[in-house]
C-alpha cells in the first residue's frame, strides 16, 4: 500500500514536471482564481465597513418642545430603548445643546455676541436616535407620531433626512447583491477555466491513461497521479496567489483608508494571514482535486 501510494505520489510530480508549459499555464490560471476567490474575500470586508460606516453616519433626531419636561423626555427615551429597531439613542440636554453650539460656533464673534444678549437658552433637548438598519427609520419615526409622544415634540428630523436614508438603504441592497452577484460569477468562471485546463493536461495524456487501461491498470492508480497533479496545481497557486496579493495589499490599504476611514485593509490582511493562506490552500487543493477527478473520468470509461 505504501510502495502504491509512493508510485502514485512519483508519477504525480513527474507529471506536474514533465508537463513543464502545460503546468505553469494550469498553474497560472488557479492563481487568477485564488486571486479572484481572495478578492472577493477582501471585498467582503471593505463593503461591510463600508456600509457600516455609511450607517453610522445617520440618524433621525427628535427635537422636543423647551418648556417640555425632562421626566417626560427620558421616558421617551426609555421607551425607544425598548424597541427593536433601535440600536442607541443619545439624550442631548438643553445645557449641552448650548454648550455644543457655542463650542461650534466659538470663531464666529456674531453668533457668540448674540448669544450673550439673549437672556435664556433658546435650544431645545432632544434624542439622537440610530437604527440598526436603514430600512428601520421609517418605523421609528411612525412610533414617534403618536399623541403622547407628540405633545411635547417640536419637530422631528425624518422628513428631511428621508431622502438620505432611502437612497442609502437603496445603496446597501444594492452593493450586498451585486456583490453576491458578481463573486457567483466571476467564481463560476475561475472554476470552469481551471478545470478545462486540467482536463487539457489529462487529454495530453490520454494515450498513456489508454494503454494502462489496456494492460490492467486499477482506475485509482490511473486517477492517482493526476489528482496528486491536481494537489500540486493547489498548493503551488495558493502559495504564489498569497506572494502576488501581498504587496498589493500594502500598496492600495493607504488609498482604501482615506476613502473609508475607520478600516486598515493591510492590518486586517496581516492579521488574518494564515487563515486567509488556509482558505486559499483549501479552495486551491479542493478545485485541483475535483478538477482532475472529473475530467480523468471520462477516459476511464475507454
Amino acid at each position: 500500500m505504501i510502495t502504491t501510494l509512493f508510485r502514485i505520489i512519483k508519477y504525480g510530480v513527474q507529471s506536474f514536471i514533465r508537463n513543464g508549459w502545460l503546468s505553469t499555464a494550469t498553474v497560472a490560471v488557479m492563481i487568477l482564481a485564488l486571486f479572484v476567490f481572495q478578492t472577493l474575500i477582501l471585498f467582503g470586508v471593505v463593503a461591510k465597513t463600508a456600509i457600516l460606516a455609511l450607517q453610522d453616519k445617520i440618524d433621525i433626531s427628535v427635537y422636543f418642545k423647551i418648556d417640555a419636561p425632562e421626566d417626560d423626555i427620558l421616558k421617551t427615551k426609555r421607551s425607544l430603548e425598548i424597541l427593536a429597531e433601535v440600536k442607541k439613542v443619545d439624550y442631548v440636554s438643553r445645557d449641552q445643546a448650548l454648550t455644543d453650539f457655542e463650542t461650534k460656533h466659538k470663531e464666529d464673534e456674531i453668533v457668540s455676541q448674540a448669544l450673550k444678549e439673549l437672556e435664556s437658552n433658546p435650544l431645545s433637548a432632544s434624542l439622537n436616535i440610530k437604527a440598526n438598519d436603514p430600512g428601520e427609520y421609517a418605523a421609528i419615526a411612525a412610533y414617534l407620531n403618536n399623541e403622547t409622544i407628540n405633545a411635547f415634540v417640536d419637530k422631528v428630523s425624518y422628513s428631511q433626512n428621508q431622502t438620505v436614508i432611502e437612497k442609502l438603504v437603496s445603496i446597501v441592497d444594492g452593493a450586498k447583491q451585486s456583490g453576491f452577484i458578481i463573486g457567483l460569477i466571476l467564481a463560476g468562471i475561475a472554476v470552469l477555466v481551471t478545470f478545462n485546463t486540467i482536463r487539457l493536461a489529462i487529454y495530453s495524456n490520454r494515450e498513456e491513461i489508454g494503454i494502462m487501461r489496456l494492460v490492467g491498470g486499477a482506475n485509482y492508480f490511473i486517477r492517482g497521479p493526476y489528482v496528486v497533479e491536481g494537489i500540486f496545481y493547489g498548493v503551488l497557486s495558493a502559495v504564489l496567489s498569497m506572494a502576488i496579493i501581498t504587496p498589493l495589499i500594502t500598496l492600495v490599504s493607504p488609498y482604501i483608508s482615506n476613502f473609508i476611514p475607520g478600516i486598515s485593509l493591510q492590518s486586517y490582511f496581516y492579521a488574518n494571514f494564515f487563515s486567509l493562506l488556509g482558505y486559499q490552500l483549501i479552495f486551491g487543493i479542493g478545485l485541483g482535486i475535483i478538477s482532475s477527478v472529473i475530467a480523468v473520468r471520462r477516459y476511464l470509461r475507454v
